[in-house]
Parts: C-alpha cells; structure tokens; sequence
C-alpha cells in the first residue's frame, strides 16, 4: 500500500515538474527572500529576464525603495531596470501565486525563512537555498517536518552563490560577475534532474550536483573564511582589513592550518561514504591554481590579488560561515566519531572572540534532524528524502 501511495505521489510530482517547464517564462513567478546584496542583484537580474517577481524582507525599511520605485537597477555584467510586482514583509502576500522561492538570506536565516513559510507553502512550489552553506537543505527540511507539513514543497540547494555582488543603494545592486557552473542538489535526490531543468529557464548556469551532501561538503568557503580570519584577527582589528586578505593572510604557517582544517572536513565526508573535492583542487577547477600544497595554490591564484580582508570581525565569515559551516561538520563528526580537532579548535576561537556560543547556535545533528542515524539512514535520506 505504502509502495502505491508513493508511486502516485510521484507521479503527482512529475506532473507539477512538466506544468511549471510547459509554462512562458512571462509566466513563472519567482520570489526571492532577502534583500542584502545578493537579494537585490537577483531579484533585479530575474525582473531583466522578464520573469514575474516578487520580493520578500522580513521589515520594510530595506525595501522601501523597491516597492516606490517597482523596481531593481542593476549596474555590473547584467544592466538595466528589473521589475519587481510586489516588495513586502508580509510574506503571504509574496508567496501567493509563487511557482519558485529563491533563498537568499545568510544561512543563519534558513530557519527563520523555513518556519515563516510553512504555513503557506504549497506542494508544487520550488524551494532553492543560495547558497545551503553546509546542510540548507537537509535543516529546511526537517524544520519543515517539524511543523506538521504532510506534502513539502521541492526542496533544493546550491553549492554557492551565483553572483559576486554588492548593493549600491536600497533600489540598486551592481554584478561583477555570475558563475559559469553552479552545482544544485534537492531532497530527495532524484528530483535534481526535473528541478535543474527547471531553473535552467532563468539561469543556465545551474548544472545538477550529485545530493545534497555533496553539494554541502563542498562548501570551501568552510576552510577559507573562518580560519583565516581567526588567525589574522590582530591584524584585521588593527588596520581594519587594509591588507590582502589572501595573498598576505594566508601565509605558510596559517596555511597549514587551513590544509589540516580541510582534511578533516574531507574525512567527514568520506566517513558518509562521499568523496568531497579538496580545497587544493577547487582551486585548481576555479581558477586553474597550481601548487604542490595549499599555501602554494592560494598565492598561485591571481584571482585573490587585491582582495582585501573583512574590516571587523562581526563579518559574514565568522558569524555565518563558523555556525552554518564548521559546527555542522564538527557535528557530524562527533556522531561518526571522525576526529576535528582543528575545526572544534577555530569553533572556539570564533565563539570567545565574538561572545557567542556558536556551537549553540550553529547547525548540529540534532537541528539537522539527523541525530541518532546511522549512516545508512543518513544516505537513504538524501537520497529517498525518507529514512
């Protein structure tokens, strides 16, 4: 009975993954969650497309502007005025009618944005987290379980953000650049193919991952940022970032750590059973980076030349990248017994250094809904989106 019940949803499914391809791009409308940086720049480049969008901030203040101005301008790579139809913090109104949510709050916010949903979100809705950091998807998932939804929506996440962006003003953001590759996994993974296909319609540049633990294992910004800025904080709260935040940061020694600090999330990994790329060889994809180690690939990289270093340490990259990158790995470490010490290390570094307990805060097991689960039950999870 379970089988037959499953087959018919499936084929519900499929049915919805054909009616949102079948539809005019005039047609499929997106919302996009946040308006920093990366809210602005997408939000505005899908309204240049000429897809419907709405977009969403949990208070009017910052997107005042786009909804007096019915619109995003967008300088950079992509010119020109996107439209947005309706910019809210009520976020009903911006879901209503929706056909794809695009996620683009630091990863911090994934819960609140999950719990905030649930109560309108609808089957065949898409739901893509920009980026998942490590373990989007999986938490967005479980907080949705949690709140008593029997049909989820498609959930999705993509190994990193698509633009390097900034925010010119409340109504303007400027693209530098747009990825040529971005991988995107969903829950269940076997849905990756119909939903890539999907987004292709808006952005080719999505190409399908293997699960959703890949996608969330190869998260490099986990080995880079946090360590980095750890152990260059004397000098960032001392010159306020005005130096080469690579090319200098990353000496030799500091460089070491980040080696051992990738080789533990590579032993994570693999003690789930999934072949992570190392730090080392994403730079060598990326940027065709070359070195017999880390430090030598980072100062081979000229795409790091000029790249300056945060201008504080209340920065993205300790208070977003430690809780939603490092804790999670630690994490599922600890339940696997794969030793971090180095990651637990930075963990408590970063947690003394900004008065906050980021272990607390951060994405552990038990918020992943995966605690307790071995790591068959892990795998069929990602797989099957069922245990």
């Amino acid at each position: 009975m379970a089988k037959k019940i499953a087959k018919t949803e499936d084929k519900i499914r499929k049915e919805y993954i054909k009616e949102h391809l079948h539809k005019e791009p005039k047609d499929l409308r997106f919302c996009v969650l946040g308006s920093g940086h990366g809210g602005l720049a997408m939000a505005g480049h899908l309204g240049i497309k000429g897809f419907r969008v709405n977009l969403y901030n949990r208070g009017m203040e910052k997107i005042l502007a786009v909804k007096n101005r019915k619109g995003i301008k967008v300088e950079g790579e992509v010119k020109g005025f996107g439209t947005v139809e309706v910019a809210s913090d009520k976020i009903a109104e911006c879901l209503d009618g929706v056909d794809i949510l695009m996620v683009a709050v630091p990863a911090n916010g994934h819960r609140f944005i999950a719990q905030a949903c649930a109560p309108y979100l609808k089957e065949n809705q898409v739901v893509i987290l920009n980026p998942g950091r490590t373990g989007g998807a999986l938490e967005f998932y479980y907080v949705l379980k949690q709140a008593g939804l029997k049909k989820l929506p498609f959930i999705a996440e993509t190994q990193t953000f698509i633009y390097a962006s900034r925010a010119l003003g409340p109504a303007q953001a400027r693209i530098f650049s747009i990825k040529n590759a971005v991988p995107l996994a969903t829950i269940p993974a076997y849905w990756i193919p119909g939903i890539v296909r999907i987004i292709n319609r808006a952005f080719p540049q999505f190409v399908p991952g293997d699960n959703i633990f890949k996608t969330s294992f190869d998260n490099i910004g986990a080995v880079f940022h946090p360590a980095l800025t750890v152990l260059n904080a004397a000098w960032i709260e001392g010159t306020h970032g005005d130096f080469e935040y690579y090319i200098e940061g990353a000496s030799v020694s500091v460089s070491r750590v980040l080696e051992t600090l990738d080789k533990e999330r590579l032993d994570v990994a693999a003690a789930l059973g999934f072949k992570a790329m190392s730090a080392r060889n994403w730079l060598y994809t990326a940027y065709s980076a070359t070195g017999e180690n880390l430090y030598e690939a980072i100062q081979d990289n000229p795409g790091y030349l000029g790249i300056k270093a945060p201008d504080r340490l209340h920065h993205r990259y300790i208070d977003e990248d430690v809780p939603m990158s490092l804790v999670p790995l630690a994490s599922i470490g600890e339940m696997l017994k794969v030793a971090t010490p180095t990651i637990k290390f930075i963990i408590h570094m970063a947690s003394l250094m900004r008065g906050i307990d980021f272990w607390e805060v951060g994405r552990t097991v038990e918020k992943l809904g995966i605690k307790g689960l071995s790591i068959k039950e892990i795998r069929l999870l990602a797989v099957t989106g069922e245990i």
